[in-house]
Parts: C-alpha cells; structure tokens; sequence
C-alpha cells in the first residue's frame, strides 16, 4: 500500500507535487507564516533532489503564499492586517465577476465537475481533511474562474486566491473544532447556491451569491484574525460599488 509521502508525489510533474505537499503544511498549520523553509531539509523528508523543491519554492513565491528574502531564503508569507484585506477586497471583486462571467460561458462539462467537487466536499467534513477541503472549495473556485472564458481573469484571481490568508483561518478552525461541522455545511450549502445560479445561466443571482459567500470570509477575518472591522467594511463597500448587483 502506498504512504502518504508516496501518493503526495506521484501522478504530477516532481515540482509541482512538492508544491501540493507544501501547500497542504501550510494549511494546516505546519508551517506558519514566517516559517522559514529549508530545502536541504525539505527534500531529505520527502525523499527527492533539491531542484524540485527549489522549483516549488518559486511556486510558492509566484502564488503568494512565500517570501523570498534576499541573503536569507524562503518563508512563508507574512501578511498585515491591511495585506489581508486587499486580498479580501480583490477576492470579493475576481471571484464575483468571474461567477458572472460564468453564468453566461460555462460548459457542461465545467458543471459536471463543479457537481463532483461538491459531492467530495459533502463527503469531507472531519478535522484532520480540513486541508482537502480547503484545496477542494479552492479547486470549486478556480473552475467557476475558468468558466468565466477570460484566461487574464483566471490568472488574476488564482494569484489572489493564493494571497488570501484561509489557512490562517483554517487554524483558527484546528482550536475550535465545535465550529468544524456548522462552518462546513454552511461552506457547501453556499457553494451549491452559487453552482444552482450557474446552472440556470443567471449571471446576477450568480455574482449575488458568490458576494456572499466571500462576505462570510470578512467576519471570519474580523473574529479569528481580529482584521480591523473599518478596513474590511471599506474594501466591501468598494467591491459593491464595482460590481453592481441587482436585487
């Protein structure tokens, strides 16, 4: 039977398999926000050469969830109050008008995976798969950013979404598991809302239900991140003046 090392790093290019599994520690809490990350180390624990996880590393930096500090290496990104709700702002605007976007250009192919992340989603609710579910709502996301037919618009959001600080969220979560199965079933019930608009071709009930299932994030922020509530309410009100949405 395979380990878990040997399923993290099988089926993908080497260096994106050792970004998958760095990305995963960070999720959960491994490797916190500066975190230093030592390839030596890195690669004698996952078993491969340093070029893959020097490949990763710039993986890591490209997405923004790393640092690169000159003389000194790789850490894991360091956000201020104010970095955190930029990314928050940017999302509430990319993920929203992407969900637009894609009410109107999506496939049929793009729903019926939608459908199957969903249904992994649903399946998924205990403490130790909270990084699979993070990595499933995410891949939920960037397949309605890539329905939306705008490859910049992919981009763009897939940057911002690697900026947002979730697995900081994710952590608050690992100290109150009380709060595990009500924040997951709140999770899908708002993901198969968004996924209902889309599937009936309705831009704005797409685009509202999206708003709103990033609006939910905010007080996240502002409870567990204790994120000012003046810069979140002001990045909000930013992001609905961009993208009017009709009752």
């Amino acid at each position: 039977m395979a380990t878990t090392q040997e399923r993290e790093l099988a089926h993908k290019p080497l260096k994106e398999e050792v970004y998958d599994a760095l990305h995963r520690h960070i999720i959960a809490g491994r490797y916190k926000p500066g975190d230093w990350l030592r390839q030596e180390d890195i690669a004698s624990q996952m078993g491969v050469s340093m070029t893959p996880v020097r490949e990763a590393f710039d993986l890591l930096v490209s997405n923004g969830l790393a640092e690169r500090v000159p003389y000194r290496g790789v850490r894991v990104r360091e956000m201020s109050p104010r970095d955190i709700a930029d990314a928050y702002g940017l999302r509430l605007i990319l993920e929203t008008l992407a969900a637009r976007e894609a009410a109107q250009h999506i496939t049929a192919e793009q729903i019926s995976r939608l459908e199957g992340i969903l249904a992994e989603i649903k399946q998924h609710i205990k403490i130790h798969e909270m990084p699979l579910e993070r990595q499933l709502s995410g891949e939920f996301h960037s397949v309605v950013a890539e329905a939306s037919g705008s490859d910049l618009l992919a981009k763009l959001y897939s940057i911002v979404a690697n900026a947002f600080p979730d697995w900081l969220l994710y952590e608050a979560i690992y100290l109150k598991p009380e709060l595990l199965t009500g924040t997951f079933s709140q999770t899908y019930d708002e993901l198969k809302a968004i996924l209902d608009a889309l599937k009936k071709g309705d831009p704005d009930q797409a685009a509202k239900k999206t708003m709103e299932h990033v609006l939910d994030s905010g007080k996240w922020l502002e409870k567990y991140l204790d994120i000012p509530a003046a810069l979140l309410r002001e990045k909000e009100e930013f992001a609905k003046f961009m993208i009017q949405i009709k009752k």
